[in-house]
């Protein structure tokens, strides 16, 4: 909890900052506004919290494999509020990003259902923000760029976690983690980095949402992300829990190419 508050802290210093400075126009906000991003505001914080404790309970491969459940969650989330429903071919797509999913849980070493239950809830709430947010945009009378809603989701975030700080706070205070054997010095380090690089990864993902559906946003990252993670951290993969993230990997991809291929233009 105190990871996710800190994050939200570090985007929100460098979002008045860049209001500031005049990096960026301040934005004028009426309060109808406001109360359609407050929904926005309050499932962006659920998945962040939901990301980050299913990354202290399961290996970060395994969280992003089930992750890669989004596709589902966001086909099911944009028929139900954006009226977008999948065709044949979709729903196709969808069956091997599941059942690789079910596959390599089944065979995870590091596998807690805190974990598993913590990465699902986060598909749900981060691909309810993507499909709410794609919504909020397309309104001609509310619509604000990417940067600003971002920006004004992310202090709206951070006026919602104090509870963390009051919960866990005195824990981050130097003499506590001197006194476990913490090197504070790293610790704040690594806090710092892992917060900007949060930033930045969202803000990257809102300016791609403006610019693509919320179900081609969920598809993106996948691949790297995964293995990328078991190369740093060295986590013992058995063969048939490859195979599983194989294969959901395999449906994402399908699943790339099946979107592709419906949004060309038909020709004459």
């Amino acid at each position: 909890m105190t990871v996710t508050l800190v994050q939200f802290a570090v985007g929100s210093v460098l979002v008045l900052t860049m209001w500031t400075l005049n990096l960026y126009k301040r934005p004028n906000i009426s309060g109808s506004q406001l109360a359609a991003i407050l929904p926005l505001a309050m499932v962006h914080t659920l998945g962040n919290l939901f990301t980050n404790m299913s990354l202290g309970k399961v290996a970060v491969s395994f969280t992003h494999t089930i992750k890669a459940m989004e596709p589902f969650f966001s086909v099911v989330l944009s028929a139900m509020f954006l009226g977008e429903f999948p065709t044949l071919w979709v729903v196709s797509s969808l069956m091997p990003i599941v059942g690789g999913v079910a596959l390599a849980s089944m065979t995870e070493a590091s596998f807690y259902w805190a974990g598993f239950w913590s990465a699902m809830a986060s598909n749900l709430t981060n691909q309810s923000r993507n499909v709410l947010s794609k919504k909020f945009m397309v309104k001609k009378e509310d619509s604000l760029d990417n940067i600003t809603l971002f920006s004004i989701i992310t202090i709206m975030s951070f006026l919602m976690a104090p509870i963390p700080f009051f919960m866990e706070g005195f824990k981050l205070t130097p003499s506590y983690l001197q006194a476990t054997g913490v090197n504070v010095n790293q610790l704040y380090t690594r806090s710092l980095i892992a917060a900007l690089c949060f930033h930045a990864y969202q803000q990257v993902s809102y300016m791609i949402l403006q610019r693509g559906s919320p179900v081609t946003h969920s598809v993106g990252k996948r691949v790297v992300v995964i293995v990328t993670s078991v190369l740093f951290f060295r986590t013992p993969v058995s063969p048939i829990n490859s195979l599983g993230t194989g294969v959901a990997l395999a449906g994402v991809f399908l699943y790339s190419r099946v979107k592709r291929i419906k949004s060309k233009p038909k020709t004459a």
